[in-house]
């Protein structure tokens, strides 16, 4: 029996599946994904890597290695090729495992039922018998039927094409009890039970893949293609020019096409894409682990140049735990605060309406917080209502900020109303006087000073009659407030310090009243003294206007989705690098707008997380500012990366040019620039990517969006730093070719080159501290590399047999410590020289 048809023997829908059901279900069925989610395989990695430059340029000099009849050359690059396809393909399957974990993290999660308790668990898990918990904004993970549904519409265009939303309506046996995956819920709450996953859902069987990563060409990325274009472009010509040259010159054409291969192999520098696909890939890992996914990976880099960070408050900058604090009745407060009786009168009142005006299995924070008060407080009013039918809902939209419900007694013909809401709407519901409202306004502003949320409690009745299309048309009566607290996250204001030492502004926007916005920013840190703007003020500005308060005001309250579009846009003309938080449908545009959008996983919504570059797990602030530290260190370390690379081929490139020119025996040949890319490669995928942030990373000014990853100083450090290594080694070549024979020259030359790549390596990993805290700094595979490449060289040069396939002759023990010494002392002073000159750079967005 399948998964799907034991579903129909009807679990409970309370408690949903057991943990071990699921999990056996899910080995069952297997996981709930649409073909091409799987990752390459190893057959097409290795196909991919066997196509690139590199090495059909190996293929090729060990063909000619073969026609001039040197078996033993040709065998060692056979060799040789083996083993970078090995690597290469290990460091590929490390990059698409990272990339297949994001793919699992950030895909469309679902709530569900399991043990009895709520889950939220990745789509993929999703296993036929799961009970959902579907709710406005959510991506149905798998084709359902619906056992409970209010006011429940859904956009199935994904699969029908059809626009407009379906309502569902639950215990039908037609299409309107059915959900379909990969449609939206556009309104409303549902229960449904899994019927089918994967490729048994209607979306799966008509052939449909949905993706959760989108493949973006950035700036970056578009900057480093054009260099390796041009660069492979002129190591063609190169190749082509040292192959004339020394054919011409020397009468030895194979030769020749065997040394402009050389220069070539030298010059490609194929590290660059790998930087670029380890780096990001490795660094949205890194930024998982501290609880943030990664959707688009252009995010990684760009979330390091945020210069604002406009959040939420609640559950961002609060812990999102809603309490009922204080109950207010007309005449009296009642402090519920402290462990007490049962309420009564019209305390009980307030909150037994206000109970009514919720859900009954409540999702929203403050829902669940007024039932458990009332299941604490008014146990026995709780369980009258259950018995009450819900006859209408009028849900809570933007131009009413108040949901009623519309309950009936079972056999009775009158009908109750409860609303709770913004106090201002709730008041104008109930057509109070400003004699009336005002003082109740005046308590509302001061409980929002005081931090609370504050919601409005009215009840009304009416006969079992056609009820109106709008709750304006009930005749209600104020009964009181409800105020709750939701505590600040403990971590926020060091979080927020953290920010202002980074350079980087911090805006709060929020739904909440101004008094409350200002009283938690207060408590986390925020500068108040310019007070707050609400939604309604940033309707009446213009956008000139709104640029200018946008500079100088971080507390914004009242404010609705299409008010934060606004802001961001007002953030960005500005001049700023915008990250921006949001959790439901309406707040996608903004996300969009936002350099980088960034969706909270616990209460957002699919819709804002499928809109949005990353998604914190956990919703705090804290994530998203590890983020930004991660996202920096990652960016600074690509940039080390890319500027060691493009020093270390100059002196390989020059070197396999300079021979040719002067007529002196070639130095190196391809088995030389494969050692040497053996240290060159795995510095470049591991050692930088590993090197842990500077001290300064996080008080240091963000950058400029428009800096260049090679910008001036960089590209002049890097091309000093080669040039100062070619002079080096084409010295000692040249001296040693004049006082040895020509295997020793070549060895000391080599061991002059190779010792130098090391000490660039070390000098590359920061251009802004000094070289002692670099070396302080942990990097243990720095020091493997290190240690490994040693050895390598004393196998090449001191083993004969090793070193004849090198072409080197063992030097006196003089003369290698002298090159050793010469060449770590040459690049370390060169880099200690440099460092002041082309700092890091400080300007941020702000500052041009």
């Amino acid at each position: 029996m399948s998964s799907a048809e034991s579903a129909q023997r009807g679990e409970r829908d309370s408690g949903g599946l057991t943990a071990a059901e699921a999990s056996r279900r899910l080995q069952t069925d297997g996981p709930n994904e649409l073909p091409g989610h799987g990752p390459r395989s190893l057959a097409a990695i290795a196909r991919e890597v066997l196509t690139e430059p590199m090495f059909l340029l190996l293929l090729a000099a060990a063909g000619i290695y073969i026609v001039l009849g040197d078996v033993v050359e040709a065998i060692v690059l056979a060799a040789s090729i083996v083993v970078i396809i090995a690597i290469t393909i290990f460091q590929e399957r490390r990059t698409e495992n990272a990339l297949a974990a994001l793919r699992d993290l950030s895909s469309p999660r679902a709530l569900v039922i399991r043990d009895g308790e709520e889950r939220r668990i990745p789509g993929r898990e999703v296993v036929a018998g799961d009970v959902l918990l579907l709710r406005e904004g959510d991506r149905v993970p798998a084709d359902a039927v619906l056992s409970s549904a209010t006011a429940l519409s859904v956009d199935e265009s994904i699969l029908t094409g059809e626009s407009l939303p379906v309502d569902k309506t639950a215990g039908t046996a037609d299409e309107a009890s059915r959900v379909y995956s990969g449609s939206l819920v556009v309104r409303g709450f549902g229960i449904a039970q899994v019927n089918a996953t994967g490729v048994r859902s209607e979306i799966g069987k008509i052939g449909h893949a949905l993706t959760t990563l989108t493949a973006e060409t950035t700036p970056l990325f578009r900057e480093v293609r054009r260099i390796v274009r041009a660069v492979a472009v002129a190591a063609l010509a190169l190749c082509a020019a040292i192959a004339v040259i020394y054919g011409a010159t020397r009468a030895d054409w194979l030769g020749g096409v065997l040394a402009g291969i050389t220069v070539a192999m030298g010059i490609l520098p194929e590290e660059f894409p790998v930087v670029l696909t380890v780096f990001l890939a490795m660094g949205a890992w890194r930024i998982s682990r501290a609880g943030v996914l990664t959707r688009r990976m252009a995010a990684v880099e760009s979330i390091g140049a945020a210069t604002v960070l406009a959040v939420d408050k609640t559950g961002t900058l609060t812990e999102n735990r809603m309490r009922v604090a204080m109950i207010e009745t007309t005449t009296a407060s009642f402090d519920l605060r402290k462990p007490g009786a049962s309420l009564v009168g019209d305390a009980a009142a307030v909150l037994r309406v206000a109970l009514a005006a919720s859900e009954r299995d409540a999702f929203d924070p403050m829902e669940r917080a007024i039932h458990a008060a009332a299941r604490e407080r008014i146990a026995d009013e709780a369980a009258r209502l259950a018995r009450m039918d819900l006859i209408r809902e009028y849900d809570l939209t933007p131009d009413l900020l108040a949901v009623t419900h519309v309950w009936k007694h079972p056999g009775s013909t009158q009908l109750e109303i409860a609303v709770k809401g913004a106090p201002e709407t709730v008041i104008g519901l109930c057509r109070l006087d400003s004699a009336t409202a005002t003082p109740l306004l005046n308590r509302v502003a001061q409980h929002a000073r005081d931090g609370l949320r504050v919601l409005a409690v009215a009840r009304g009745e009416r006969d079992d009659v056609d009820l109106p299309e709008s709750p304006r048309e009930f005749a209600l009566e104020l009964l009181g407030l409800v105020c709750l607290a939701d505590p600040l996250r403990s971590d926020v204001p060091a979080a927020l310090a953290e920010c202002a030492r980074a350079g980087i502004r911090v805006v709060m926007i929020t739904g909440d009243h101004p008094g409350t916005a200002l009283a938690i920013a207060a408590q986390a840190g925020f500068d108040t003294r310019s007070g707050a703007l609400t939604g309604a003020e940033v309707e009446s500005l213009s956008d000139e206007e709104l640029r200018a308060r946008a500079r100088d005001i971080s507390i914004y309250a009242r404010a609705k989705p299409e008010h934060k579009l606004r802001l961001v846009q007002a953030f960005k003309a500005n001049g700023d690098v915008v990250a921006m938080t949001g959790d439901g449908v309406n707040d996608a545009p903004a996300l969009r707008a936002a350099h980088v959008g960034v969706a909270m996983g616990g209460r957002g919504t699919d819709v804002a997380r499928e809109a949005a570059a990353l998604v914190l797990v956990n919703d705090d602030f804290a994530s998203l500012v590890a983020a930004v530290r991660v996202g920096r260190r990652i960016y600074s370390n690509i940039r080390h990366a890319m500027s060691y690379i493009v020093s270390v081929h100059i002196p390989i490139a020059g070197l396999g040019l300079i021979p040719v020119v002067l007529g002196w025996p070639l130095l190196f040949f391809p088995v030389h620039v494969l050692f040497l890319e053996f240290v060159i490669d795995p510095a470049c995928a591991f050692v930088f990517e590993a090197d842990p942030e500077a001290a300064d990373t996080m008080t240091r000014k963000p950058r400029r969006p428009d800096e260049r990853l090679f910008s001036t100083p960089v590209l002049v450090r890097s091309l000093q730093l080669g040039a100062i290594v070619l002079v080096l080694g084409a010295l000692v070549y040249g001296v040693a070719l004049q006082t040895t024979n020509e295997g020793a020259a070549r060895a000391l030359a080599f061991l002059a080159i190779t010792v130098a790549n090391l000490m660039l390596i070390f000098v590359s990993r920061s251009r802004s501290e000094k070289l002692t805290a670099i070396f302080a700094r942990p990097n243990r595979i720095f020091w493997w590399i290190a240690a490994l490449t040693s050895l390598a060289l004393v196998v090449t040069i001191c083993i004969p047999t090793v070193a004849a396939v090198f072409k080197f002759v063992r030097p006196s023990l003089a003369a290698t410590s002298a090159v050793v010494a010469l060449a770590a002392g040459a690049v370390l002073a060169s880099g200690l020289l440099t460092r002041g000159t082309h700092a890091e750079t400080r300007t941020s967005a702000r500052d041009t």
